[in-house]
C-alpha cells in the first residue's frame, strides 16, 4: 500500500505536509479529486482527497462540517490546492482537519492535480512489481522446500516466515500437527476443534475464526473432492494478494505431497496384503522373502491375528481404526497404535485380518486412551460407549503365536468373528492342537541348528537329558543350550505335559503325512 509519506517523497515540494506536520506511513487506497461541498457519497474510505478549498474560505464552521464528514467516511487525508481560492492555509482549516483526525497536505500553487495522481498510480505500480517479484521469490523458495525429505515442515516453516506470523498444518485424519513457530503448538487444541467444525459444515472453503483474540484464516487441503487437511494461519496483519497468492501456492504444494504420501500408503498397503496373503496360506518363507526384498519391516516372530468383519460398503482403513474403539472383552489390550502402524491386512470372505507384532500391543488405558471422540467423528468413526453405533462391525482378537501358526488358527478366529456381537471386540483361545502345528513348523524352519531333531530326541526320551544326547550325539550341555532356545522361540515349557504330549502327537502326525523340511 502506498502512504503520504512515500508521496511525499516522490513528489517533492510538489506535495508537502501543512506547517507544523509531518507525513505518516498510514496507507492510502487511492486519490481522488472533487470540489463539491460533500464528496462523501463518492468516496469509499481511505483516499486522499485533492480540493482547492472552496467551503474552506467560506467559514470556521463549513470548515469543521466539511472535514467531520470526511472524518467519518474515514477518508485518510487532504490535499489543499493553493491559488483560486486560498493563498496560504488559514488556522481554522488546520484545527478543522486535527479535530476531524485528517492529514492536510499542500499542493502549492501552480502544481496540477494531475501531477499527485499519476506520483500515486506510479508508487503503486512500483510496489505491485515489488510484491510480485517477492511473492515469485517465495514461492520459487517454498517449491524447493517441497522437493526436501521434511516437506511438510520446510513449507509451514516458510510460509509463516514470509507472513511474519504461524503457520501450521492439520492432517484431516488426526494424524502429527506440523507448526511453527514452536510457540504457537499451544494453540493446536482449539485449532483442531475449529477444523472438525469446519469439517462438518461440508464447505471446502476458507473460513476466517479468532482464537485468543487473533485472527486465524483456515484453509482445507483438498484431494479431488475430500479434504485431505486443514492449513491455519495467524499473520497478525491484513493479508495482501501477494500474500494469498503464496498461500495458494502453499495449499498446493501440501496437497502434491499429501497426494504423494497416498500413492505410497497404498503401494505399501498392497504389499503388505501380499506378505499377509502369504502368512494365512503358510507360507511364512515365501512371506519373509517378499518383506525383505520390497523393503517391508522385518516381520516380527510372534503375532497376535486381528479379525474384523466387514459389511458390504465398508473402507478397510476406517474398519481397522473403528476396530480398537469397540466395546472390548476384560483383558484385552489397547489396539489403537499398533493398528495404525500394522501394514500387514488382507480382506478375505468378508473379513479383514490383521496381523499385529505380539510385543507392539500396550494395555488398555481406563480413559480408552487414543483419538478423542470428535477426532474420531472427524474420521468417521463412532466412539467406544456407543456399540450400537458400529453398526454390524465385530472383530476378535487371537492369543500371541508364532507365524507358522497362523494357518492352524484362522478356522477359530473366523468362527469368532462371526459369532461377535455387533460392536464388540472378542478374546480367541488358540487350540492347543493349531498351536502345536505351528510349534513344529516353527522348530522345522529355525535356521541355525536341528531344533526340530532336538526336540522330538527329548521328548522321546521323556526329558532325560544323558538319553537324548546320546541319541543325537550332542554333549548334554549342547543338548540343553538347544533346549533353552527352542522353549524361548516357542513361549513354551517343554516340561509341560500338556505342552509335551500336544507337540509329540503334532510331530508323528507331521511324519506320517509331509515331511518338513529342516532350513539349514
Amino acid at each position: 500500500m502506498i502512504s503520504l509519506l512515500q508521496m511525499g517523497a516522490e513528489l517533492g515540494p510538489e506535495l508537502v505536509p501543512a506547517p507544523g506536520a509531518q507525513f505518516s506511513a498510514n496507507p492510502v487506497t487511492g486519490v481522488h479529486v472533487s470540489e463539491l461541498e460533500d464528496p462523501t457519497p463518492y468516496l469509499e474510505g481511505g483516499e486522499l482527497l485533492l480540493t482547492t478549498g472552496m467551503p474552506f474560505a467560506k467559514s470556521a464552521a463549513l470548515s469543521a462540517a466539511y472535514m467531520a464528514r470526511l472524518g467519518e467516511r474515514e477518508v485518510r487525508a487532504v490535499g489543499l490546492g493553493l491559488g483560486p481560492w486560498l493563498t496560504e492555509v488559514p488556522a481554522h482549516v488546520l484545527a478543522a482537519s486535527q479535530a476531524a483526525g485528517i492529514e492536510l497536505a499542500i499542493v502549492p500553487d501552480g502544481v496540477p492535480f494531475q501531477h499527485v495522481s499519476r506520483a500515486y498510480w506510479r508508487l503503486s505500480a512500483r510496489d505491485d512489481t515489488a510484491n510480485l517479484m517477492d511473492s515469485l521469490g517465495t514461492q520459487t523458495a517454498l517449491a524447493r522446500a517441497a522437493m526436501r525429505p521434511d516437506a511438510t515442515n520446510a513449507v509451514v516453516r516458510g510460509l509463516a516466515q514470509a507472513l511474519g506470523g504461524w503457520a501450521a498444518y492439520l492432517p484431516a485424519d488426526a494424524g502429527t500437527e506440523t507448526v511453527w513457530p514452536v510457540s504457537a503448538v499451544s494453540l493446536v487444541g482449539l485449532l483442531r476443534a475449529e477444523s472438525i467444525r469446519f469439517h462438518k459444515a461440508g464447505v471446502p472453503s476458507a473460513a476466517t475464526f479468532e482464537v485468543q483474540g487473533q485472527p486465524v484464516v483456515l484453509y482445507p487441503i483438498l484431494l479431488g473432492s475430500r479434504i485431505h487437511g486443514f492449513l491455519c494461519i495467524g499473520s497478525g496483519r491484513t493479508l495482501t494478494r501477494a500474500d494469498r497468492q503464496v498461500i495458494m501456492t502453499v495449499s498446493t504444494l501440501l496437497a502434491l505431497r499429501a497426494r504423494q504420501r497416498e500413492v505410497v500408503i497404498g503401494t505399501t498397503n498392497a504389499l503388505g496384503a501380499a506378505t499377509t496373503k502369504l502368512l494365512l496360506h503358510g507360507q511364512t518363507e515365501a512371506a519373509h522373502m517378499v518383506a525383505e526384498d520390497v523393503g517391508l519391516a522385518e516381520l516380527p516372530t510372534r503375532v497376535r491375528l486381528l479379525g474384523i468383519r466387514l459389511s458390504d460398503g465398508d473402507d478397510p482403513g476406517l474398519a481397522a481404526r473403528a476396530a480398537a474403539k469397540l466395546v472390548a472383552d476384560p483383558g484385552l489390550p489397547d489396539l489403537s497404535a499398533a493398528v495404525d502402524a500394522c501394514t500387514l491386512r488382507h480382506a478375505q470372505d468378508g473379513i479383514l485380518y490383521l496381523v499385529l507384532p505380539a510385543s507392539g500391543i500396550g494395555s488398555r488405558p481406563a480413559d480408552g486412551g487414543g483419538r478423542s471422540l470428535e477426532q474420531d467423528a472427524l474420521l468417521g468413526i463412532a466412539g467406544a460407549a456407543e456399540p450400537e453405533a458400529f453398526g454390524s462391525l465385530a472383530a476378535a482378537l487371537g492369543d500371541p503365536v508364532s507365524l507358522g501358526e497362523i494357518p492352524g488358527n484362522l478356522a477359530v478366529l473366523r468362527r469368532a468373528v462371526l459369532q461377535a456381537p455387533a460392536g464388540h471386540l472378542v478374546a480367541v483361545d488358540a487350540s492347543e492342537d493349531a498351536k502345536a502345528v505351528g510349534w513344529v513348523r516353527a522348530l522345522a524352519e529355525y535356521p541355525r541348528a536341528d531344533l526340530l531333531a532336538t526336540v522330538r530326541a527329548y521328548l522321546g526320551a521323556r526329558g532325560t537329558w544323558e538319553d537324548a544326547a546320546r541319541a543325537l550325539g550332542i554333549h548334554r550341555n549342547s543338548l540343553r543350550h538347544r533346549i533353552s532356545v527352542a522353549s524361548g522361540l516357542l513361549g513354551v515349557d517343554l516340561d509341560d505335559p500338556d505342552v509335551a504330549a500336544h507337540l509329540w502327537l503334532a510331530m508323528r502326525r507331521e511324519e506320517s503325512g509331509v515331511q518338513l523340511r529342516h532350513v539349514p
